[in-house]
């Protein structure tokens, strides 16, 4: 089975060096120049685009605009993914790009190169169906599981709802310590550490990636909304003596 990577950021080679475990021929393409990692071979734009699997990993908000240029060179039978950290946009995308005769899925590996950097085994995926599952969502989701996976099915909606939180918080609570600049301290308690390791892993990736996933989740808006409220009520009782 060849399996298509299109895009070769960040997170792009560490998928495509992932997917390149299971044995498969994993060919990837990307507009810049890139390493390989181990495993993945390079090429055309057209070979990547009539894969058996397509794995887009392009921004969130590059994401339609290559939809759009590349729609026309998709092979006929290639089941399309997106890989996006935001399921509802990136889903609404594809419908309205590509061919209703293609298997299109959305995709959400929940992890990336630092957080998977020991393992993937029981690291969690997100799986949404556009349409019904036949065999062709079961072969994905067996390629997966034969990676230890654990594979979690949901709609978009449900997966923006719960990584508002889940995710949209960690990303927007390490960029403020980051621009605290807060460090390490000789001083330092477990829990001070943990903090310092969510800044490590959310400032690792690139800043687009926070705006992204901050601006096409519909729900993290009302995220912040929380999270401004819940820091005021604290300072407001700090500051006025309420007792515990």
């Amino acid at each position: 089975m060849r399996i298509g990577v299109y895009g070769l950021g960040r997170f792009g080679s560490f998928w495509a060096g992932s997917l390149a475990t299971t044995h498969n021929d994993v060919v990837a393409y990307s507009r810049s120049r890139h390493s390989l990692p181990e495993g993945v071979r390079s090429g055309s734009e057209e070979e990547v685009l009539t894969s058996d699997l397509l794995f887009y990993c392009v921004a969130i908000s590059s994401f339609e605009e290559v939809l759009a240029s590349t729609a026309s060179k998709i092979g006929p039978d290639t089941i399309v993914m997106d890989t996006c950290s935001v399921k509802k946009y990136p889903m609404e995308w594809m419908k309205r790009h590509l061919s209703p005769s293609q298997y299109l899925m959305g995709t959400h590996p929940m992890f990336g190169p630092d957080s998977a950097k020991n393992g993937m085994k029981g690291l969690p995926l997100v799986m949404c169906a556009m349409g019904e599952k036949d065999q062709r969502y079961e072969k994905v989701k067996n390629l997966f599981l034969d990676m230890d996976l654990r594979v979690i099915e949901m709609t978009a909606d449900e997966h923006d709802r719960d990584a508002a939180f889940s995710q949209g918080v960690t990303h927007f609570i390490g960029r403020v310590l980051k621009e605290m600049d807060v460090q390490d301290k000789e001083i330092a308690t477990k829990g001070y550490k943990s903090l310092l390791e969510i800044v490590e892993q959310t400032c690792n990736d690139p800043l687009q990636l926070f705006y992204d996933l901050q601006r096409y989740n519909p729900y993290t808006r009302d995220m912040r909304h929380s999270l401004r409220i819940a820091l005021e009520n604290v300072g407001y009782r700090l500051e006025n003596g309420e007792k515990a």
